[in-house]
């Protein structure tokens, strides 16, 4: 149970006793200007979240990690395992743009658009606040002995945890099952689908004990981005900061020669990672911008201007300007720009089937009455979602060549993949090194021929 409210200093972590064991956090609701847009964009957020596998774009939901198949559906891009290149790319762009944005707003990504700020913050603390209250009342609640009044508050409280968090596994295994499937599971219970149903079980488990239990320890101890976030950011990043200059030294309304600071703690107790920031900017600190709404509302109150704490460099907090073009935002971006243009001229290359040639294992080539022999099997993948049929061609330049094998044409089924041998045969005399030959993958309907140039081996004559 908690005590009397714990106060932070930069020495330790607020939410572990000097015991080891874990003191609970309770932050105070709070509203303002940014507490609205960060709530609006949750939503939003959450809305995606919710949808995405059940907007169909090119015949399959919009987001569609069809790991039973191989096959990764992301907004009418359909990738395969041979296409997971692009991922490097996409990791890279997608991680220097974060790279930028902490550089520019430090961590503005873990405030207002990391999922478990976004669930914890605006569903789990929503769902505990309406049913134990405010802050205040809840560590109250925590000191209380227990009555059926309290056990009942629990209980429901954790119900509705237990119920959001099996609510959000369940969509998340829908990206990874269509949602017809989803549902086929849902209606028939777990038998036949022992795998998905220890999935969801596992992810509900892990789901409920982080959101109502382990909550901001995940963003202190965890989470990798908190750590490496100092080396991202300088003087001229704009984070979350307290003008020391105009709140100091702190005294109560009236005191002669005090700072705006009141020394109210209404920063503290918003707090969701439960720090002090007048002591300054600290790993703690996600940048949810609670504590300026908090203290702009206290001085609205006192009809003093707004922002003695505010988003802000710390050189501009220290008098003077920010500098916003830096060397190493243009190194960040660059690397963002250069991942980015990678995969999109990647992409744009992508093809509705994979035709990959391979020789067959075993010796490279058989020579027989007069004749070089070499095998390869031939891989066709088609990544759309109704059956084609292709045929191949083989171009000999020139060359007399006879073939065994993929003579006629070949009708692979939707999203599936087909493995055809193909023998090439060259008269002995005809035969000479460095010879290849060209193969085209020729679709019956529609365009999109593919040609892949294939190494003919033989002896050293």
């Amino acid at each position: 149970m908690n005590g009397r409210a714990k106060v932070p200093n930069r020495d330790e972590v607020t939410t572990i006793n000097d015991d080891g064991s874990r003191y609970m956090i309770h932050p105070s609701d709070v509203r303002g200007r940014f507490s609205l847009l960060r709530r609006l964009a949750a939503v939003v957020m959450i809305v995606v979240y919710l949808a995405l596998p059940f907007i169909p774009v090119g015949g399959y939901p919009a987001v569609f990690l069809d790991w039973e198949h191989s096959r990764f559906h992301l907004f009418g891009l359909t990738f395969v395992a041979q296409d997971l290149v692009m991922v490097f790319f996409l990791i890279t762009g997608l991680g220097f743009s974060l790279y930028v944005a902490t550089s520019v707003l430090g961590r503005v990504w873990c405030g207002w658009a990391c999922p478990q700020t976004v669930f914890l913050e605006h569903v789990y603390r929503r769902i505990e606040r309406w049913i134990e209250g405010d802050g205040p009342a809840r560590r109250q609640l925590d000191r209380a002995p227990w009555t059926f009044n309290k056990l009942g508050k629990r209980v429901l409280k954790h119900a509705l945890f237990w119920l959001f968090s099996a609510v959000i596994a369940h969509l998340f295994l829908a990206y990874f099952v269509s949602p017809s499937q989803l549902l086929g599971m849902l209606q028939h219970g777990p038998q036949g689908y022992w795998a998905p149903f220890f999935m969801v079980t596992v992810m509900t488990l892990l789901l409920y004990f982080n959101f109502a239990w382990f909550r901001e320890q995940f963003c202190i101890i965890l989470c990798p981005y908190g750590r490496f976030q100092s080396a991202l950011i300088d003087e001229h990043t704009v984070n979350v900061g307290y003008d020391e200059k105009r709140g100091e030294p702190r005294g109560k309304v009236g005191t002669e020669g005090a700072g705006d600071c009141i020394d109210c703690r209404r920063c503290v107790q918003v707090c969701p990672t439960g720090i002090d920031i007048r002591q300054g900017l600290q790993m703690e600190c996600i940048g949810c911008a609670n504590c300026i709404d908090a203290c702009d509302d206290i001085m609205l109150k006192l009809e003093r201007p707004r922002g003695l704490v505010r988003y802000a460099s710390q050189r501009n907090l220290s008098g003077f300007t920010t500098r916003w073009k830096r060397p190493r935002l243009f190194l960040y971006a660059a690397l963002m720009l250069l991942g980015m243009t990678v995969l999109y001229l990647s992409s744009g290359r992508l093809k509705p089937t994979v035709f990959s040639v391979g020789r067959l294992p075993g010796i490279p080539y058989v020579l027989s009455e007069g004749k070089v022999r070499n095998m390869y099997q031939v891989r066709i993948i088609n990544k759309r979602h109704e059956p084609r049929s292709y045929r191949l061609n083989v171009v000999a330049g020139g060359v007399a060549v006879e073939r065994h094998g993929f003579e006629s044409t070949v009708t692979v089924a939707a999203e599936m993949e087909d493995l055809q041998t193909l023998v090439l045969l060259v008269n002995k005399e005809d035969y000479r090194k460095g010879l290849e030959f060209e193969l085209e993958l020729v679709p019956e309907q529609g365009s999109g021929s593919q040609k892949k140039k294939v190494p003919f081996v033989g002896p050293d004559f």
